[in-house]
């Protein structure tokens, strides 16, 4: 079912022990421009400003949203807003600033950096009621096009920031075993904003843009390994994905959509859970939708040959892929699970895959199967443009 705006899957005394058990985070940096647009409150006749707190990643699109935030800080101050910064650390750590910062009197918390910096920020916010910002400053920066905040374009994303509608937006509850220690890819970390799992042992994350796996997971893993690095944005994603299509290896699973009973499948290619039009920089994967419809949508292309794989590419980036070979299909979607089979080759509740399948979720490749996909509306409360794309 899904969950009202302002709960979630824990009692509101239990969360309240968790956000008073943190002190608010300092800022590392504040400032302010007093001559500048200002906000009358009824108790303070004296002119204020909105005062917003910016969570950076300094790492997002290979170091540049560093590089960049000095124009995006002078940029905001000449809009009227008084600005305390934090930055993040490792991975993980924006959910912890953003928890913190919930029991301060921000007028806005703001995520600064990609696609990973939204969803981290966006799970610490999901339903407390609080309106979450975003200045894109990553490679893929899906989920601000989605909502209509211009991309490489400071002033309007600032001008979003400062004068956009708050856009009511759903979650989609992802859980799973966690996914293993591997190279430089430590486990991940239980948040307790997520919720606590259905069965011991699993972890729990929120997808606010979308969820993949099959060849698209190992495209994540290779990103955050450092390959091509030194290109950016949406060519980066290209490299990685034909990379990954050369060396994907197959595995069977079986899935059962929106409680239907299990089919086996084959996992040559991918299936997406998506909320937005775009994932990987751009690429229309799920053509049309955005992110305040009443459901997820549910897009599989599997059984393809590597050949196909590497040429539906192009259509991806297009959007006019869906229907291609009879291999590639859209549909709405509440409920989803994947999972592998047994050794006998049967439908199992408990195996998982080996090698690892893993499941990528708001771009943290995070989860293993067995997993378990559900849609609940009205999770978040995000800062965009008047009109977003495709409403």
């Amino acid at each position: 079912m899904a969950t009202a705006l302002g709960e979630r899957d824990g009692s509101p005394h239990e969360y309240s022990l968790i956000f008073h058990a943190f002190q608010t985070p300092r800022p590392s940096h504040h400032s302010s421009f007093l001559a500048l647009r200002g906000f009358k409150s009824e108790s303070n006749p004296q002119v204020s400003m909105p005062r917003i707190a910016c969570i950076l990643n300094p790492k997002a699109r290979d170091g540049v949203s560093a590089k960049q935030w000095p124009d995006f800080e002078t940029a905001l101050i000449a809009a009227g807003f008084e600005v305390d910064l934090f930055k993040t650390e490792e991975p993980g750590h924006a959910v912890e600033i953003a928890t913190k910062l919930l029991s301060d009197d921000h007028n806005m918390i703001v995520a600064v950096g990609g696609d990973g910096t939204f969803h981290e920020v966006a799970s610490a916010l999901r339903g407390t009621g609080r309106t979450m910002g975003i200045l894109p400053m990553g490679s893929g920066n899906d989920f601000a096009r989605a909502v209509g905040i211009p991309l490489f374009d400071i002033e309007g994303a600032v001008e979003t920031l400062a004068h956009g509608i708050d856009h009511t937006v759903g979650g989609v509850r992802c859980e799973g075993l966690p996914s293993p220690h591997h190279d430089n890819f430590p486990t991940p970390k239980p948040h307790p904003c997520n919720g606590q799992p259905n069965k011991q042992g699993n972890h729990v994350r929120w997808s606010f843009l979308e969820v993949d796996s099959g060849v698209t997971s190992s495209v994540n893993r290779m990103k955050i390994e450092g390959k091509f690095k030194w290109i950016r944005g949406h060519l980066k994603y290209k490299a990685l994905g034909i990379r990954a299509i050369l060396g994907w290896k197959s595995q069977k699973a079986w899935m059962k959509i929106n409680g239907a009973d299990a089919n086996i499948v084959d996992m040559q290619g991918l299936f997406v859970i998506s909320q937005c039009e775009t994932f990987g920089g751009g690429f229309r994967v799920a053509p049309g939708i955005h992110p305040k419809r009443d459901s997820a949508t549910l897009l599989i292309a599997l059984g393809l040959s590597k050949l196909q794989m590497l040429f539906v590419m192009g259509p991806l980036e297009k959007g006019t892929h869906v229907g291609m070979w009879d291999k590639i299909t859209m549909e709405d979607c509440q409920t989803f699970e994947i999972g592998a089979l047994d050794s006998n080759g049967n439908v199992s509740a408990d195996a998982t895959h080996n090698p690892t399948l893993f499941v990528t979720v708001d771009g943290e490749s995070c989860l293993t199967t067995p997993c378990s996909f559900e849609f609940h509306a009205n999770q978040l409360i995000v800062r965009g443009a008047d009109k977003i794309p495709n409403e």
